[in-house]
């Protein structure tokens, strides 16, 4: 079953279009939504919660409509940034955000309040960007939802922190079995803890796979720029190429290359020569 399912969503807005997006999230995993800046992430986030709603298309979470208020209550939200009232405690939030949820469990909010080491009466505006975010995470913890999902939740935190999270994250699919979705730019974060890739460009989805997938089929090939003509540029997804050599993104067959030998090198890419490769198909420099 898939926790998050779009179907022909189509989305205009004054300066940006996502057309005829179809996506699929797998209960139990955790999925990673990647892509530049600017290219859908968030608008795609806004039209699953239901805060932008969308022109054309159908949004289901667990097999229901996601205007669904109930199926809400099964999802936690962490934004990029802190939306609550900068003048109010987390106490005073809790008052407000507690009798939303019928599954508040009291025990494991304490818990994590303990384990973030958040102060309970502290105005929320004297918070730090990483106090912020956990207290987003917090939050969106407690009332023990089956679906997370999290807008840029790394951005602007320092790499201390940001691998605390991922630790976290990992944590919660070992011991919950929750289904996390996670847009990112920073695919590093993914690398490690990722069970699906999903990669929007411009609006529409260039890349849809598991990681096994993705680790066995994409290679970074490198070698002497005179390799590289008309021909051979048909075999790859993207080129880079200076005047010492080329570094390609490849997908497939790796036999493809058995008769070059050392002339060269063959790397398993990273999300981010991925991403790299899928948005610039020939660099020159």
């Amino acid at each position: 079953m898939n926790a998050i399912e779009l179907h022909h969503v189509t989305k205009t807005r004054k300066d940006f279009t996502i057309k005829n997006l179809n996506l699929f999230v797998p209960q139990g995993y955790i999925t990673g939504f990647i892509g530049p800046n600017g290219s859908g992430k968030t608008t795609t986030i806004q039209m699953i919660m239901d805060i932008l709603k969308i022109d054309e298309g159908e949004i289901r979470l667990f097999g229901t409509t996601h205007k669904d208020h109930h199926v809400k209550q099964r999802i936690g939200f962490v934004y990029d940034d802190l939306y609550m009232y900068e003048d109010f405690t987390i106490k005073k939030m809790k008052s407000f955000i507690a009798p939303f949820y019928d599954s508040w469990n009291e025990e494991l909010f304490q818990s994590y309040l303990d384990r973030f080491q958040l102060p309970f009466y502290k105005k929320i505006k004297k918070f730090s960007k990483g106090m912020k975010m956990k207290c987003s995470l917090l939050f969106a913890l407690a009332h023990e939802p089956e679906l997370i999902i999290m807008d840029e939740p790394t951005s602007g935190l320092d790499p201390v922190f940001r691998r605390e999270l991922i630790e976290h994250l990992q944590e919660l699919m070992t011991n919950e079995k929750q289904t996390i979705f996670l847009s990112t730019h920073i695919t590093t974060d993914l690398d490690r803890i990722a069970d699906y890739i999903i990669f929007i460009h411009n609006g529409e989805i260039s890349l849809q796979k598991n990681m096994e997938d993705i680790r066995r089929h994409f290679h970074v090939v490198k070698g002497k720029t005179e390799m590289i003509d008309d021909d051979t540029k048909e075999l790859f997804i993207g080129t880079q190429i200076t005047g010492v050599g080329f570094h390609a993104l490849f997908e497939g067959d790796l036999s493809t290359f058995e008769g070059f030998g050392d002339e060269i090198i063959v790397e398993e890419a990273s999300l981010e020569d991925i991403m790299f490769y899928l948005t610039r198909k020939e660099i020159v420099s």
